[in-house]
């Protein structure tokens, strides 16, 4: 946490973490934290509830308690909540790559509240569209697996070595693994809830499977070979909360994620100056600015895909 995802904010937005044990929490493994801007102002509290324990909910999400305001002089407060296995008492949270990759995709989302600087809490953090909302948290994602920052927070956990160069190759290698497959089966389920939400009422006589290879062949998707991540029995997405009829915003923030982090690489990584722009142009306005004119801002035009495609080895250029 420290050494990987405060340490990456720390070099793109010159924020600071700091560890509050004096503020009351919901449970004990709630660990609080103060962040202060470059000049010194505080900015937000943060709250991680990192492990797993009866009774609650499974995944892993970003919360607020607090929404920026500065017409009320509201200061953020943020939670990220996730359900990483609970260490025996003594030992160390050993994380998954997966675990890694959650616990920055939750932090953009927790940097998205805590940046904002809006006078409306209406307004502020990631009260944004649905297709944009993904966008911050996944492109945060990318910074556990550049180069360093992964030298800085992959340690082991005895002896303090470096992860080995070789394992480091390995593992970038095996992302580009079945790009092809995921990409497909996400489309389809993407279009599979678009169906469902324009389906007529003579179509919905049909049983649900069929219903499915349906929507499929009419989408020019009917490839019996990659399925739909998700059937209809239990796509949760697609029926209750704010993704339905919105499946498709993960991939749409790929693309975009894949399109600024190909801009990050050419212009010098990890650095403050590229921080404060993605800050000045997307973090900071929340929705006081369409989310396309905030991204064509940050890009200096509308999204190109070829990045998606050539970041997940399916352009061949």
């Amino acid at each position: 946490l420290e050494r990987g995802v405060f340490y990456a904010a720390e070099k793109l937005y010159g924020v600071t973490m700091q560890r509050r044990t004096d503020l009351p929490v919901y449970h004990p493994d709630v660990m609080t934290f103060e962040m202060f801007d470059y000049t010194g102002e505080s900015l937000a509290i943060f709250g991680l509830d990192p492990y797993a324990r009866a009774g609650k909910r499974g995944g892993a999400w970003m919360t607020f308690f607090v929404r920026q305001a500065s017409l009320l002089g509201q200061k953020p407060v943020v939670y990220n909540v996730l359900n990483i296995v609970k260490p025996a008492e003594g030992r160390p949270a050993l994380l998954t790559r997966d675990n890694v990759t959650t616990l920055f995709h939750e932090f953009g989302h927790g940097l998205h509240g805590m940046l904002s600087n809006l006078k409306y809490s209406t307004l502020s953090g990631t009260s944004v569209a649905r297709d944009f909302l993904e966008f911050p948290s996944q492109i945060n994602e990318h910074w556990a697996m550049y180069d360093a920052v992964l030298k800085n927070y992959a340690l082991h956990y005895e002896t303090k070595e470096p992860i080995p160069q070789s394992l480091v190759d390995r593992m970038k290698a095996a992302e580009t693994y079945g790009a092809g497959f995921h990409t497909i089966e996400v489309v389809k389920a993407a279009y599979l809830d678009f169906h469902w939400h324009r389906v007529t009422e003579e179509a919905a006589v049909l049983p649900p499977a069929q219903m499915e290879e349906a929507a499929m062949r009419a989408f020019g998707v009917g490839m019996t070979e990659v399925p739909p991540r998700y059937h209809s029995g239990y796509f949760l997405h697609i029926f209750a909360g704010g993704y339905a009829s919105n499946y498709y915003v993960y991939q749409w923030a790929r693309v975009l994620d894949c399109d600024r982090f190909e801009w990050f690489l050419e212009s010098g990584g990890l650095t403050r100056e590229n921080g404060d722009h993605l800050r000045a142009c997307v973090l900071s306005v929340g929705n006081s600015v369409d989310a396309n004119v905030a991204y064509e801002k940050f890009a200096g035009r509308k999204a190109n895909m070829k990045a998606f495609l050539r970041i997940n080895g399916l352009l061949d250029e």
